[in-house]
């Protein structure tokens, strides 16, 4: 369910173009939105949009470049690709400077700390919530129904953004209280969870030792349409933080058992528990049970791994996972040795 910039600008444009054939007869709208498909990947220019649909473009090329390919380059490779995205980012807002998405992601790298981004985002929520209202608030009443819908929830989709990133970063400053009330508040707006803002409230839940909320939480998702089951990464690892902290070992290790059964290539991503970037557009859109989610979940739960650190570093947990997911998957920990190996070898 997690915002997929490119999809989101494929849908912004293909309202535009199905509102610009509305004059027309159906069969002739009907042979004109055939051509959408390739004019919008090749021929994007030629599509009616306005400044608001360019600048969100240039936020899609920002993402593109600072949340999936900069994770993944050298050190001279990631200051050119930062230097584009803070360009593409300026051009964005200076097309629309009402462009909110442009506006926080330049903010996440401009912002000296993790308390001076959030407070920069409490300080402006209210203002994106009334903008994207009014966009919701001007959309035609006479619009097709299934049309309006889409184009009201786009126009509310910054602000959901908004709020979510409030919550992620309320959950890194540890004001878990705080990304609680944020979560639900994304919850009550879109009850879907497009920006999967559970899985931040999970985490706080575990950081406040607050099992009986997160079981909550898990009840509440059941009942949402088209839930996905809680057997995701972050459900998991704040269950199994939380029988964790209450000595409860056999607890933790069912739990830990349940990621390995759901994730089926978990162990090595346990084991070395590297860390990705936090997006800034959004929370990166990985393909479910994916290595890839794993690694983003561990990243996220950084806040949890890392508690107590312990003789090697390390948290007590992020510890007693390592050791407990190489016993439990032997292979998985000779692959990592044989990978460490070699990546020492390419590094001399």
């Amino acid at each position: 369910m997690a915002f997929d910039p490119q999809r989101e600008d494929y849908q912004r444009l293909g309202l535009r173009f199905a509102r610009s054939l509305s004059h027309k007869d159906a069969a002739q709208a009907t042979r004109e939105f055939t051509t959408f498909g390739r004019r919008f990947a090749q021929d994007r220019d030629s599509l009616p949009q306005s400044d608001s649909d360019r600048a969100f473009h240039l936020v899609v090329l920002a993402s593109k470049r600072i949340d999936y390919e900069l994770p993944f380059v050298d050190e001279q490779r990631a200051r050119q690709i930062i230097e584009d995205g803070h360009r593409i980012l300026d051009e964005a807002i200076s097309l629309d400077p009402y462009c909110y998405d442009a506006i926080r992601m330049k903010s996440a790298a401009t912002n000296p700390s993790f308390d001076a981004f959030l407070t920069f985002l409490n300080e402006r929520s209210d203002e994106v919530r009334d903008h994207c209202e009014e966009q919701r608030k001007a959309i035609p009443a006479d619009e097709p129904s299934e049309r309006a819908h889409l184009m009201a929830d786009i126009a509310m989709r910054p602000y959901l953004r908004w709020v979510a990133t409030q919550a992620e970063e309320a959950l890194i400053c540890g004001r878990n209280r705080e990304a609680l009330r944020l979560a639900y508040k994304a919850l009550e707006l879109d009850p879907s969870d497009m920006a999967d803002v559970r899985f931040t409230a999970a985490l706080a839940y575990a950081k406040l030792e607050d099992e009986s909320g997160l079981q909550e939480l898990i009840a509440l998702r059941k009942m949402a349409k088209r839930a996905r089951p809680s057997d995701d990464a972050w459900t998991l690892l704040a269950l199994m933080a939380l029988a964790f902290k209450r000595h409860d070992m056999e607890g933790a290790g069912a739990y830990l058992d349940a990621i390995l059964e759901s994730y089926p290539h978990a162990a090595e991503a346990l084991i070395r528990q590297n860390e990705l970037p936090e997006g800034v557009f959004a929370r990166l859109a990985v393909a479910p049970y994916s290595e890839d989610e794993i690694i983003l979940a561990l990243s996220e739960a950084t806040v949890l791994l890392q508690e107590g650190i312990d003789l090697q570093g390390r948290g007590v947990l992020s510890t007693w996972l390592m050791q407990e997911a190489a016993r439990k998957r032997p292979q998985a920990m000779l692959s990592v040795l044989a990978q460490q190996a070699n990546e020492s070898q390419s590094g001399r």
